[in-house]
């Protein structure tokens, strides 16, 4: 079953004294592009929080947000005092005014106030690994179902490249016929110069050239083989990618042999379909 590299996953824990929340978005990418927001306070933490997300994720451009918010009257923020005395100071001597006034232009200053480090508390980090690994739940059963909407469109669309081979194969007879007399048209004056024999070689020569029934065996394989790697157990992005590669390979050559309009108008619809399905691709882990 696919996933899509697309989902949104969010966990709140709220303990006595701080709430606990983590975030994390995902997009598509080639590879695991991951950017973390997290309290410098956890920066020792960071790349042991990275490896869980990228084992959990594997691809994608990642956001990871970690937001501790203390909502039980803690704080390790002080105010810098001497710092803000100094802007009043200052801002009194260029334009007097009440304190009140003079403070709450101060405290918008930089560096009015002054956080204390404060140490990893080792239950505390284990919360927040029990809420980091609820959030990759949600965005793993996020991106789940979002590959479950691109499954369906893919079988829609292979569907349709399956009948359109099909009305390839039911018309290639009538092309043959169609290039054969044109062949022959074309080189008609060549008859009274070869034995019949040799006029029938070099003709057959010619329209095996247009023969297009291993290009329609392959196709019809790869579209199979498209197929069975969608109902896997592993999202295979990058394999179904490869897959699609070889169907346009097939697609196009078929349509260089056509020779023959109404062929290639059904060439012209399976490129349109196979380019949706590229386009979609580029969501699949």
């Amino acid at each position: 079953m696919i996933q899509s590299m697309t989902g949104f996953g969010k966990h709140v824990i709220q303990l006595s004294t701080k709430k606990i929340t983590i975030e994390i978005k995902s997009l598509n990418s080639k590879s695991l592009d991951l950017n973390a927001r997290i309290p410098s306070a956890y920066r020792e933490k960071e790349l042991e929080l990275r490896r869980t997300i990228a084992n959990s994720l594997e691809r994608g451009k990642i956001d990871f947000g970690l937001y501790i918010e203390n909502t039980g009257g803690e704080t390790s923020s002080f105010v810098n005092e001497g710092v803000v005395r100094q802007y009043m100071q200052q801002l009194g001597n260029i334009v007097p005014g009440n304190e009140m006034g003079l403070l709450e232009i101060a405290m918008r200053m930089p560096d009015t106030m002054k956080t204390e480090r404060e140490d990893i508390n080792p239950e505390e980090y284990l919360v927040i690994k029990d809420t980091l690994s609820k959030a990759l739940e949600e965005i793993n059963t996020f991106r789940t179902e979002e590959g479950k909407v691109l499954e369906a469109d893919f079988l829609a669309r292979l569907a349709t490249l399956n009948d359109l081979l099909g009305q390839v194969a039911a018309m290639d007879p009538d092309r043959l016929l169609t290039v054969r007399e044109r062949l022959e048209k074309a080189v008609s004056d060549l008859k009274t110069e070869l034995d019949a024999n040799r006029f029938e070689q070099e003709l057959i020569y010619y329209l095996e050239k247009y023969d297009i029934t291993e290009e329609k065996v392959r196709l019809k394989n790869h579209l199979d083989y498209f197929g069975s790697t969608l109902k896997s157990d592993d999202s295979n992005g990058k394999k179904l990618g490869f897959i699609s590669q070889e169907i346009g390979r097939e697609i196009n050559t078929i349509g260089s042999k056509a020779n023959f309009a109404p062929m290639q108008q059904l060439v012209v619809q399976m490129k349109d379909e196979l380019e949706k399905i590229k386009e979609q691709m580029l969501n699949v882990l």
